[in-house]
């Protein structure tokens, strides 16, 4: 193995007569040594770009030279004549890289290039394109090798669509949220003969060829516009602008309970939103699950979309069909999105008035497109193939994440944190502190803002707020003459407070002088009543009126309307905030804070529940949907309680199903062998590993720990899940 670092930097070798040489143990001399092509051999590692001398073996007995850089970890450009290779690590260091920063090939690159030469005298030889091709065929080999493919007695030829996507099955309800995402749009360079891509409907998008066929034999077909709330996604669908533009986004298929990627979901757009499209996706997805027989389908336009979908199915290739009259199927509209729609859309498609959905809110593409979005800079002018495989890649990734964090180990963090919270809630000693370290971080670096001796801008707000809250307290209904007077007393000594802090206020606010009401002065003001000027009660604000001049007073009219559109809108968030506050109730534990109970027989309407589980902004006597939120809670607990059961047989499976892949593929070479079945008891531990992990972590949850336990007959029956581990 060759290992590169700072102490024996590979670009100094070469000028000190130093070569590498392939195929023998370190120490043994090759009698037949054969020089890299052209003598010229440049190796890219993570920390530099390095020129080499390196020799392959030309002993009788010598492997291909490929297979000799790849022995000692070198990842080859070319299988002809290779002059160029890429470490392992680096491949791997920048595929990691790429997951979690959307960092592109040629920033990557470029860094390497500056870690061997920051100063432009000694630039590296130029090998972008090489890096590029390797690292798209890194990729895929670990794709392959990842979803078992390399196992498989018929090589990687008889992959299947979808295979290579990590994705676990859930039987029972099957929840699917659609999307579209216009910012993954890719311009109009390259094609498919000349950028095909490696992945042909292996993993999560369409296989492209049949899918733009179909596309374009319906391309006549005229879409439906929409009749709520005139949707543009409906209505603009055919003429959204794609002017320079091979795809103007791409849709997908998600999980909406889990938020995955599903197997051969994903597809680009030619224009906009068509249904022609989503159709497709839609029908591809359903490949992998035909044997589900309840279907709970969100997407921000179902009210439309779901209208003649089984008319339009008929015009699809028989293996796309669904039997839906089969199946239950429910359309239903993500949260986020429903309140855009008319008032029956709202109520008839949303997630709160529909049985066994559980508290699932539908927008979990959101949340991935939020993920994968970075990338779209440094892919938007990829070629057809390289795109999709470089998202395909990014997309099972996020997938692997989201199975690693099934544990849900944060959630003794979220427990934590909530109950710090609700022991000490936020006070204005707090609030105090915090001005207060925010105003010494200011003075260490030298900006000291008091304008007073012993008052600074932190204690005048501190103080103020202080004053406000005295002020509320005064008001009151108080009938003795003993109470009386003691309000008297407290009046007293708040005017004389408001007095002294309002000589200080005028030095750090000069205008609020201006703003003072003369009879704010008076004795007979009431002390609750003056004005402190603090941020819920700032009046508008006018342009200085010494400026002069058209110009300047136009300038100065947008200076301060900005500045009056800020004010108002914070004025008003924390005179929200503050009303809220002053009105909130006590919470009654005994009569508010009790738990969900189950129907024990009785309708809806009979049973008695705390307010904070009901629905509010409609109707539901009218509806006859009282308490759906109750409801909804409930199905969620027992939605999640299932589905912990399901990630433990899942894996439990998939430990045994990975067992069996080691001796599949009969090899050419016993070390071959040996490292096939070596990777696939790798595999098989790691599913190991994460049960115990997973157990360990719900145990220490005592809610968790009443989960009902699944049928043994899960292990036997769940069907064989597209869901494997991209270890590397």
């Amino acid at each position: 193995m060759i290992r590169i670092h700072d102490r024996h930097p590979l670009h100094r070798m070469e000028s000190m007569g130093i070569r590498l040489q392939l195929g023998h143990a370190s120490g043994v001399q090759c009698i037949n040594p054969l020089p890299a092509h052209n003598n010229d051999f440049v190796i890219i590692d993570y920390n530099g770009i390095y020129e080499v001398g390196l020799d392959f073996c030309g002993c009788a007995h010598a492997e291909l030279h490929i297979i000799q850089l790849l022995r000692v970890r070198l990842f080859p450009a070319t299988t002809v004549d290779p002059k160029t290779a890429a470490t392992f690590q680096a491949l791997e260091y920048f595929q990691m890289l790429s997951f979690e920063s959307k960092v592109s090939t040629f920033e990557f690159y470029k860094t390497a290039a500056r870690l061997t030469d920051n100063t432009g005298i000694h630039i590296p030889k130029d090998c972008y394109e090489a890096l590029l091709r390797m690292m798209r065929e890194w990729r895929f080999i670990k794709q392959m090798k990842c979803a078992s493919q390399s196992h498989h007695p018929d090589g990687i030829g008889a992959t299947k669509p979808g295979a290579c996507a990590i994705f676990p099955r859930f039987l029972y309800a099957l929840f699917l949220a659609i999307d579209t995402n216009f910012r993954l749009a890719r311009h109009n360079v390259s094609s498919d003969i000349v950028d095909p891509g490696l992945n042909r409907g292996y993993v999560f998008f369409v296989e492209e060829h049949a899918y733009k066929d179909f596309i374009g034999s319906c391309e006549r077909v005229v879409q439906e516009l929409s009749s709520c709330s005139s949707h543009n996604a409906v209505n603009l669908a055919d003429s959204r602008v794609s002017r320079g533009l091979a795809a103007t986004g791409a849709s997908t298929i998600d999980c909406a309970r889990h938020n995955f990627k599903r197997p051969c979901s994903v597809g680009d757009l030619q224009k906009g939103e068509r249904y022609l499209n989503m159709d497709y996706l839609f029908f591809s997805s359903m490949q992998s699950s035909s044997e589900i027989s309840t279907l709970n389908i969100s997407y921000d336009i179902a009210c439309q979309w779901s209208k003649h979908l089984w008319t339009r199915m008929s015009a699809f290739p028989h293996q796309y069909h669904i039997k839906h009259d089969q199946k239950s199927i429910t359309f239903l509209i993500p949260k986020f999105h429903l309140p855009a729609h008319v008032a029956k859309c709202q109520s008839n498609f949303s997630f709160n008035f529909i049985k066994g959905v559980g508290r699932t809110d539908g927008e979990a593409p959101e949340r991935g497109w939020a993920d994968i979005n970075p990338i779209a800079t440094s892919t938007h002018k990829m070629g057809p193939g390289s795109r999709r495989d470089t998202l395909d890649d990014h997309f099972n990734d996020w997938n692997w994440k989201k199975i690693c964090a099934m544990a849900a180990d944060e959630l003794v963090e979220w427990r934590r944190d909530i109950e710090a919270w609700e022991a000490d809630p936020m006070t204005q000693a707090a609030v105090r502190l915090a001005l207060s370290m925010a105003e010494a971080a200011e003075i260490e670096r030298g900006n000291n803002m008091s304008l007073h001796d012993d008052i600074s801008p932190s204690v005048l707000i501190s103080s103020g707020l202080e004053l406000e809250d005295q002020q509320l307290s005064a008001i009151g209904h108080h009938t003795t003459d003993v109470q009386k007077g003691k309000i008297l007393q407290r009046m007293n000594a708040l005017r004389q407070c408001i007095d002294t802090w309002a000589r200080v206020q005028v030095l750090y606010m000069p205008s609020v002088s201006r703003l003072q009401s003369p009879d704010d002065i008076a004795t007979e003001t009431k002390a609750h009543n003056i004005s402190l000027f603090l941020p819920s009660s700032l009046p508008q604000r006018y342009k200085d009126t010494f400026i002069r001049g058209q110009r300047a007073n136009t300038r100065a009219n947008g200076i301060i309307n900005n500045a009056e559109h800020r004010i108002d809108t914070l004025s008003l968030k924390y005179s929200t905030t503050r009303d809220a506050l002053r009105s909130l109730k006590p919470l009654d534990k005994q009569r508010d804070a009790v738990p969900l109970k189950h129907d024990n027989g009785r309708t809806v309407g009979q049973q008695s529940i705390s307010w904070i589980w009901r629905t509010s902004g409609f109707n539901s006597n009218e509806l006859g949907l009282q308490d759906s939120q109750a409801h909804r809670w409930e199905e969620e607990v027992q939605l999640l309680r299932e589905e912990m059961c399901h990630i433990i047989a899942f894996l439990d499976w998939q430990a045994g199903w990975w067992d069996m892949q080691g001796p599949r593929c009969a090899f050419n070479s016993l070390q071959a062998g040996e490292g096939a079945l070596a990777y696939a008891q790798r595999q098989a531990n790691l599913r190991q590993q994460m049960v115990i992990h997973i157990k360990s972590v719900w145990a220490a949850n005592p809610s968790w720990q009443e989960a009902p336990l699944l049928a043994v007959h899960l292990r036997s029956e769940l069907p064989m899940p597209n869901s494997h581990s991209p270890v590397r």
